[in-house]
């Protein structure tokens, strides 16, 4: 009778059985490559084309980038070095390195005034692209244009300062009449902001020029690829607004204001932007008075800004368009007008779907900087085309010096696109 009882009750498990790893196949770096490599034979027949071609590659490019000559004066002596076998002449970069990164003419005494206004810029954009840091960070950025402006070109620092008060002004008086009337504020800000500046252009020539504190530097001089990267920043923060603008004037229902963006979006888009850069450079003077000296350097700005302004309003517009008008209608029946509406509820959405769109135009405009060269000024592709490969001692080289230009563009644009993956997982922009 126990025996039968004893042979009836269920096994119950004291200790629990160590997992085990799971099949080689089924998991780790095997899967990954049958799942992605070798899925089908097609799969498979393009992955062992490529491998084969990538190896053909390397055996070319690694012998002469691993043999390269670092230090010589000139590329003659670099082929001494050499003795006929092959080999790359990377003694141009240490050699012309100033010039590719400051240009021809920056001085060289003065390096450390753009190399620090660059160690600034991370600490300036790190509120803006990440928006977990203390909103407190965002008085660095807004200080950031002004203390780069002094520390680039130098010169009475009274001129940023009066801008800057300028741009306080415009922003008390915009906060003061926005609420009665968004057309007010805006104007009211920008008059403010105007009447400022005009009055620092009778004070500040009157101002001792003891009080530079550092030497001025004309825009002449600036070059290599801190002009691109100047231009790049420059020309992204002052597109942005302005885009959204646009396209919200776009899709306004005061037919004056909708016609003006639609012919401004669309002439702009229908123009190549180095005409754009030859009207800046010829004609664009022409809309000043006379006697005004304006900066080429503000010229190309303002060209490049219209440029990519018109593309990112279509981009912003199609993320208006993607909204369901329930939103619309949801910001209405709170009892919201229509700048809490748009900065509330309409927008955020917006331009969240509009990420990939406007990185695209970013990392765009960052490789259409390199255009600026052919109107005379001295970017990165400007010194490599000019005095570099004018000069008799680098003449005939040209590979070096172009692989560099590739590989400083690769990390600025390659890391552009990695923060905009980021922030799409960050937003889960795939999802309502």
């Amino acid at each position: 009778m126990s025996d039968t009882h004893a042979h009836s009750v269920a096994f119950v498990r004291t200790e629990t059985i160590p997992q085990a790893a799971a099949p080689a196949n089924a998991s780790g770096p095997v899967k990954w490559a049958r799942d992605n490599l070798f899925a089908t034979p097609a799969n498979a027949f393009l992955t062992v084309a490529a491998i084969y071609v990538i190896y053909l590659i390397l055996a070319a490019s690694l012998p002469w980038i691993l043999n390269g000559v670092w230090n010589a004066s000139s590329l003659a002596e670099c082929r001494e070095i050499l003795q006929g076998t092959s080999g790359a002449c990377f003694a141009v970069l240490t050699e012309r390195w100033p010039q590719l990164l400051f240009g021809f003419t920056y001085p060289a005494t003065e390096y450390w005034r753009p190399v620090l206004a660059f160690v600034l810029m991370f600490a300036a954009i790190a509120p803006v692209l990440f928006f977990d840091l203390p909103r407190k960070l965002l008085i660095i950025t807004a200080l950031f244009p002004f203390v780069a402006y002094w520390l680039i070109w130098g010169g009475s620092i009274w001129i940023p300062i009066f801008a800057l008060v300028g741009f306080v002004a415009g922003y008390f008086v915009y906060a003061r009449f926005v609420t009665k009337s968004f057309a007010a504020g805006f104007f009211g800000g920008i008059a403010a902001a105007a009447v400022v500046w005009v009055i620092s252009g009778y004070i500040v020539p009157v101002l001792t020029p003891e009080e530079t504190f550092l030497s001025a530097v004309p825009s002449r001089d600036l070059g290599g690829y801190m002009l691109n990267l100047m231009l790049g920043l420059t020309c992204v923060s002052l597109s942005l607004p302005l885009g959204i603008a646009l396209a919200l004037g776009r899709q306004s229902s005061m037919p004056l204001i909708k016609w003006i963006c639609v012919i401004f979006i669309e002439f702009i888009r229908g123009v190549p932007l180095i005409t754009l850069l030859f009207v800046a450079s010829v004609m664009l003077s022409y809309f000043f008075p006379p006697e005004a000296t304006v900066d080429l350097f503000l010229r190309v700005v303002i060209m490049i800004t219209m440029f990519s302004s018109a593309y990112i309003a279509e981009v912003i517009r199609g993320g208006l368009a993607a909204l369901p008008k329930g939103q619309y209608e949801a910001a209405d029946s709170l009892g919201l007008d229509y700048p809490q509406a748009m900065r509330l509820i309409i927008l955020p959405q917006a331009l969240k779907i509009s990420i990939p769109g406007i990185v695209n135009i970013a990392v765009g405009l960052f490789k259409d900087t390199t255009l600026v060269s052919v109107i005379s000024m001295f970017d990165i592709i400007g010194m490599i085309r000019g005095p570099i490969l004018a000069s008799q001692d680098w003449n005939g080289l040209y590979w070096e010096l172009f692989l560099f230009a590739c590989t400083v563009f690769f990390v600025v644009c390659y890391g552009i696109s990695q923060y905009s993956q980021w922030l799409e997982r960050r937003l889960a922009t795939d999802h309502r």
